[in-house]
């Protein structure tokens, strides 16, 4: 027992003190889901979005979309929010098991949050909910969370607090394998293959979608039963991605160059291309469904 708080406190301060910049994708890969995202949603959605999105934003959902990484030293609570890790070797995601934040309340992880926040935002026409939810919030932190559930290393092992505690070098800089799934991965393919511009990558992306990944990506917003929103779905391909790319091949102290980059870069771009169609998804579901009941009851 005192092993295993000892292990969860441990994640906790590396979150909040000893890495401050790296709580889910980089600022890159948030802006990329949620831009993504914008282009997917419908036109009911894209009303209720910009209504809810502070006006900082200038109805660009993007550009808040790493809000809930800004403010985490503010709103310590939702630190256990960004990440769901498994058993070591576990390559499989439970959320009984897995759901929890440091002190073992059950719920607080990021798939817990994704229900959370969706209960929130789809009853966004109820005055009630308006009174009791800051909606703006739900509708940042939603965003946020779906580009962490895709990111493979958020789901990854408690024992090395999803890659924080494996140190490698990422070509000739010392980092840790949490990062590189973070950041690394990401900025480097915008040095190599995008003349550092962002809206180069994500355009790449987007005609990905549309052509080289159509047929695979017309499956991506399916909820079986028709829910609206199925996180354990999202982290249990995450939990399988991190066994099968992130740690293969990533020892303690191993160099990763090109081999590992090139080999990985393209499940990043899809793991981008996933969050930012789901997310959309499942706004256009919250914010139509809601729409769709208004009327049918008038």
């Amino acid at each position: 027992m005192y092993g295993s708080r000892l292990w969860l406190t441990l994640r906790e301060l590396v979150f909040l003190l000893l890495i401050p910049g790296i709580l889910g994708w980089g600022e890159e890969g948030h802006y990329a889901t949620c831009k993504i995202a914008e282009g997917y949603l419908n036109e009911e959605a894209l009303a209720v979005v910009k209504q809810l999105l502070p006006a900082s934003a200038k109805g660009d959902l993007a550009s808040v979309c790493s809000w809930p990484d800004d403010i985490r030293k503010q709103y310590r609570w939702s630190s256990a929010l960004h990440f769901a890790d498994t058993p070591d070797f576990k390559c499989n995601y439970e959320y009984c098991r897995d759901c929890h934040d440091t002190a073992g309340n059950k719920d607080r992880c990021v798939t817990g949050a994704i229900y959370n926040y969706t209960k929130q935002l789809s009853g966004y026409q109820d005055p009630i909910v308006k009174s009791k939810y800051n909606l703006t919030e739900a509708l940042l932190f939603l965003s946020h969370f779906f580009g962490d559930v895709h990111q493979p290393l958020h789901m990854g092992y408690l024992g090395d607090l999803g890659g924080n505690l494996i140190p490698i070098h990422w070509y000739d800089k010392n980092t840790n394998l949490h990062r590189v799934w973070d950041d690394m991965i990401i900025d480097s393919a915008l040095k190599s293959f995008y003349d550092s511009d962002l809206r180069k990558m994500i355009q790449d992306i987007q005609r990905k979608i549309e052509n080289g990944w159509s047929s695979d990506a017309s499956t991506w917003t399916i909820c079986e039963n028709n829910r609206i929103v199925c996180p354990d779905l999202y982290a249990s391909e995450s939990i399988i991605s991190a066994c099968k790319f992130a740690y293969t091949n990533a020892t303690s102290g191993s160099t990763l160059g090109d081999e590992y980059f090139l080999s990985r870069l393209p499940v990043v771009e899809k793991k981008l291309a996933k969050g930012g169609v789901r997310l959309a998804a499942t706004l256009n579901r919250i914010f139509s469904y809601k729409a769709k009941l208004a009327v049918a009851e008038a």
